[in-house]
Parts: C-alpha cells; structure tokens; sequence
C-alpha cells in the first residue's frame, strides 16, 4: 500500500481533478490519494490504521456521499493511530456553524474551496507551505 502524502476525500470528481493538478503544479513529488465517498474513506482509514501507516494530511469535503466529512473526522479523532494526523475540511459552506461544529469535533483548520484555478493553486500553495514546511517540521 502506498502511503499518501495527502488524503483527500471529495466526491466533485471535476474538483478532485483540478486539486490533482494544482498539487503537482505545488509539487510533484507529492503522492495525493482521492476517495470519492465517506464510506470507502472509513475503510481506506481503518487499513491505514491496521498497517500502522498514516497520511501526512487529510482534507475531508464537509458533504459526502455515504459518511459526511464531519462523521469521518469523529472516526479519524477516535483511533488513536489516527488522531494526530492533522485534518482540514475543504468545503464550498462558508456557514459558521460547520466552521464551529468542524473545529469542536477535532479539525486543525476549515477552508472554504476557492473560485478558480489560480486561486485553487495559490491555496495549494499556503497549505503545503504550512502543513508540510513549517508545522511537520516542528514534529
């Protein structure tokens, strides 16, 4: 099993086309896995945690088919292999209530999904910015 960088869980297969691209245009030594479905994502979870191996990042859509994205990070939270792995719900909802409710039930950060490309690979920018060069460094 090949561990990925980023698992991403995104049931917009055009969106999960264009995050394909964006990462690699960020970097393309970045391994992305897309599961399209919350329920094939709590398998895939529980064999990564079976396999004592575990993504670097998680990015859950917030609406999916089969478990939603908040149903997924209770599970990711409750595993304790799991639980440090940091997760970002990447949404179209600007609601605060799904910020508010996604931060109370574990999420390290809440994006809304940009407009466009550009600004789709500028935030692919700032999140591997972070998430890979500045906060991984410090673990």
């Amino acid at each position: 099993m090949k561990i990925p960088d980023i698992f991403y869980v995104e049931d917009d297969v055009d969106y999960a086309f264009f995050m394909q691209s964006a990462i690699q245009e960020v970097r393309e030594t970045l391994n992305l896995t897309i599961v399209e479905d919350g329920s094939e994502a709590l398998t895939r979870l529980q064999s990564f945690a079976d396999s004592k191996v575990k993504p670097k990042l998680i990015l859950l859509d917030l609406n999916l088919p089969g478990l939603s994205g908040l149903d997924l990070l209770k599970f990711i939270r409750d595993i304790p292999y799991l639980k440090s792995i940091p997760v970002i719900l990447f949404s179209t909802s600007d609601n605060p209530e799904d910020v508010k409710a996604s931060i109370e039930f574990g999420a390290n950060a809440y994006l809304t999904k940009p407009d466009g490309y550009d600004n789709l690979v500028k935030c692919v920018h700032s999140l591997h910015d972070f998430w890979f060069n500045q906060h991984l460094r410090l673990n």
